[in-house]
């Protein structure tokens, strides 16, 4: 009888400290995100197993088996949803946002109404799933700059007033024609929404934008909710190619600084564009590299200056 008592209180020890240790790793877990754009060929299962087994906390949502209709997809119905947040859950993982197509410079009257129409579609599964962020486009500027600018503002504005009630806040990525700060910050300015804000792609602003990310970061850190990070090179064609993180001539590390110097406490998501360039790196080569790299920048001493 008092073998078995040691027995049974050895085996309570040995499970809490088993539970410490679990709940130890939780809080060590860096905030390193990837967006689903670079694994493509992965079912939902993966995206949550890989996410779980490689050092990432969360999960940027855009498509799964490259189909990018979020909310037509069967792990997003309604009477799905339920067990999909259990299983993100489970995972120990976050889903940090949902990609959105939706751009807000169109003037025509139906496709404008279609591109707002998707948005907000995107912001109910947002809600249904309790995830905190929507992204959207610019996107384009064609005509007078003043007045697409006036066009994203208003779009922009409309969907953050729809997203608040709903627990979600929408955020411009900064792409396409929108990558250098000051249009960024006047399109955000004039949107005059609580619940608009901006998805930082550090890339962008630093290869189209031509903007160191300190400079960038100085104008628009106090609207940056999300990011995107990658690494590239001149393709020799007049355009760039990805390569793995850390290996190209974007200075991540200075991105991670600038963000870790205004206290940002959003994700460090990895967008490996594998969807729209499939001849790039498999995300199994990729993925451990960016931890690596960027794990590293995060648990760097953050020196005062």
């Amino acid at each position: 009888m008092e073998l078995t008592r040691r027995e049974f209180v050895a085996a309570g020890v040995a499970s809490t400290l088993l539970a410490g240790v679990s709940w130890a790793s939780e809080m060590e877990r860096l905030p390193l995100a990837f967006s689903t754009l670079g694994c493509p060929a992965w079912d939902w299962k993966k995206v949550l197993d890989y996410a779980q087994g490689n050092g990432f906390a969360a999960v940027e949502l855009r498509g799964i088996m490259g189909k990018m209709d979020l909310p037509s997809l069967p792990e997003f119905a309604a009477t799905q949803i339920p067990e999909t947040k259990k299983e993100v859950a489970d995972h120990g993982l976050k889903i940090s946002d949902l990609g959105c197509s939706a751009e807000m410079h169109h003037a025509e009257p139906a496709e404008r109404a279609k591109q707002l129409g998707d948005a907000r579609r995107f912001i109910d599964l947002a809600s249904a799933l309790n995830v905190p962020y929507v992204r959207v486009f610019g996107n384009q500027i064609h005509g007078p700059k003043e007045q697409v600018i006036a066009l994203v503002a208003s779009g922009l504005h409309e969907l953050g007033e729809y997203a608040g009630p709903r627990g979600v806040t929408v955020i411009l990525e900064s792409h396409g024609d929108f990558v250098d700060s000051p249009t960024l910050k006047e399109v955000i300015t004039r949107a005059n929404s609580k619940n608009v804000a901006l998805l930082w792609d550090a890339h962008h602003t630093f290869v189209d934008g031509h903007e160191q990310p300190e400079e960038t970061v100085g104008i628009l850190g106090p609207w940056i909710r999300h990011t995107h990070l990658k690494d590239s090179v001149p393709d020799g064609k007049g355009g760039r190619k990805y390569v793995m993180p850390g290996s190209g001539e974007v200075p991540m590390e200075r991105q991670v600084l600038a963000l870790r110097k205004i206290g940002y406490k959003g994700y460090y998501c990895f967008e490996w564009e594998k969807v729209w360039h499939p001849e790039i790196l498999d995300p199994e080569a990729v993925f451990p590299a960016y931890v690596k790299l960027v794990g590293g920048y995060l648990r760097e001493p953050l020196q005062n200056s």
